[in-house]
């Protein structure tokens, strides 16, 4: 009888699931908060990327074909040059959290002069997500004798990572208010073109002296006057950037210049 009783006895028998889940263990319901806060974050950088600066009214209109431009969108907004044979190829990583189409006028612009110019569009819009993105491009278009790489500030920085990591695979480096994040100084056959602004509020003047160490001595770099960050593409003006002291189209203008000499087809 004794035994039967302690065998009932309600201190001796299973707890409730709700105390077994008041039990568990400090770390593992620090854990529980600890991944519940891990994706709260990654939605909130999922929504920030996302919410790309926007093509201006200029940049959509160079997305129409012409004469002497093709303008295609798929799987890349490729340019290209149309009565000529394009021998050189520029592909172009847009800058962070910046619609591809933005550079819609540089590129087009360039294909005029004669270039084939891919634009790829990348995840999250962050080149730096996806660095390779070249590699696909260059393989479609084997016909080409020599390809340039670059891009605007993020996305010169990820084009300048590709490069690194593919010696011998591409020729040319331009950097629009950008600069790498390893260097390539010891590249001596690599040809390099830096161009920034000088009332850049993102990547300042004194900035991009202080990184020349990270680039060939051979670099060329041009330094536009009154020229800010945004200006390097049409997507409007930028959070932290500095109001420029020369147009949009100027900046432009000079910015195509500099590529065409560097390219050597102006």
């Amino acid at each position: 009888m004794l035994l039967m009783a302690h065998m009932h006895d309600p201190k001796n028998s299973i707890p409730p699931l709700s105390a077994l889940k008041r039990r568990r263990p400090f770390w593992m319901r620090l854990l529980t908060m600890f991944a519940a806060l891990l994706l709260v974050f990654a939605a909130v950088m999922v929504f920030w990327a996302l919410n790309a600066a926007p093509p201006m009214a200029a940049a959509l209109a160079a997305l129409q074909s012409t004469d002497t431009v093709e303008v295609t969108s798929e799987p890349w907004l490729t340019f290209q040059p149309r009565g000529q044979s394009a021998k050189q190829g520029f592909i172009f990583y847009p800058g962070g959290r910046v619609d591809a189409r933005a550079y819609a006028p540089l590129a087009h612009a360039l294909a005029e002069a004669g270039i084939l110019v891919v634009i790829p569009s990348m995840p999250l819009n962050l080149a730096i997500l996806a660095p390779n993105s070249a590699q696909e491009i260059m393989d479609v278009h084997s016909e080409m004798q020599t390809w340039t790489i670059g891009g605007h500030s993020l996305g010169g920085t990820a084009s300048a990572a590709f490069v690194a990591s593919h010696p011998n695979q591409v020729q040319q480096l331009i950097l629009l208010a950008s600069y790498p994040s390893e260097s390539l100084a010891a590249r001596d056959d690599l040809r390099v073109l830096s161009i920034y602004g000088a009332a850049d509020g993102l990547i300042p003047p004194a900035e991009m002296e202080a990184k020349r160490v990270l680039l060939p001595p051979n670099t060329v770099y041009v330094r536009i006057e009154g020229g800010d960050h945004a200006q390097f593409g049409w997507y409007g003006e930028q959070s932290g950037d500095n109001p420029a002291t020369i147009d949009r189209a100027s900046q432009q203008a000079q910015t195509v210049r500099a590529i065409e000499e560097f390219l050597g087809v102006d």
